[in-house]
């Protein structure tokens, strides 16, 4: 006898694993949020992140971590990426694979190398621990800023480019009016993989032996210390504000849509 079944059972497990691995977690986070450590309601904890000038300076610093290496790796990785995908070597993938492959080496090894080349250089210069945390972020997540705009510019047809050059556009005036437009979907989809996790990595703050707190080790430590309620509510406010740059990013990305078919 055969076993048939329709596609909203195939949908189960998903279900499950939502439900016990998203949902319930959340809801955990909620109730400590607004709770106290007698499990009474309350909006302490939320009046207090927000006239604490720790937690506020905290945000305020992560943010501004975030957005310096979000802005260097775009710096970095668009002209890199657009030379990977538009140059003539028939093995460019070797050169992709330069980029890529500090990926593939463990994150421990990668970050303790990195601390004794930035140990070697002050040596000679001082860094400033801002400076120390930025050449970090950039070095980690620069790999995750090159990928998207690389397949970004290898989606670009030629035909537009040579059809903009044969109506009397330089190529700054191609490059503006056809190149960066149809880049945009890389560029919004390296930003969101930057800058996101850039915000509430502080492994790399850590290794680098910088004491700056940035979200997630101030999350952390609370945790660390038991206090449940206030790490709660700091990854909740943390949570929200992603959502928000998630649905602004999205939003440039539909506006982006637009714009494609403009110049298509």
């Amino acid at each position: 006898m055969k076993l048939r079944f329709n596609r909203s059972q195939l949908c189960i497990p998903y279900a499950l694993f939502l439900i016990l691995f998203v949902i319930a977690p959340l809801l955990v986070i909620i109730y400590y949020a607004f709770s106290n450590g007698q499990g009474k309601f309350t909006f302490d904890n939320f009046i207090g992140f927000f006239s604490s000038t720790n937690t506020l300076g905290t945000l305020l610093y992560s943010f501004a971590l975030a957005i310096v290496t979000t802005l260097l790796c775009l710096f970095i990785a668009y002209p890199t990426a657009y030379f990977l995908a538009r140059s003539g070597f028939k093995k460019q993938y070797v050169l992709l694979m330069l980029f890529i492959l500090p990926m593939w080496i463990n994150f421990t090894l990668r970050i303790t190398a990195l601390k004794e080349v930035l140990t070697l250089l002050e040596g000679n210069i001082s860094l400033h621990p801002f400076l120390n945390s930025v050449i970090g972020m950039t070095y980690d997540f620069l790999p995750f800023m090159i990928l998207p705009l690389y397949t970004s510019f290898l989606k670009l047809d030629k035909n537009l480019l040579e059809a903009a050059a044969d109506l009397g556009a330089n190529k700054f005036i191609v490059f503006l009016r056809v190149t960066l437009p149809l880049s945009i979907p890389g560029i919004i989809s390296g930003i969101t993989m930057v800058l996101l996790p850039s915000m509430t990595n502080y492994v790399v703050l850590d290794m680098l032996y910088n004491s700056t707190y940035i979200m997630g080790s101030l999350i952390g430590s609370y945790f660390s210390a038991y206090d449940w309620n206030n790490g709660s509510m700091i990854s909740l406010v943390l949570l929200v504000i992603i959502f928000i740059v998630t649905l602004v990013t999205n939003r440039f990305g539909d506006k982006d849509s637009d714009a494609r078919r403009t110049v298509l």
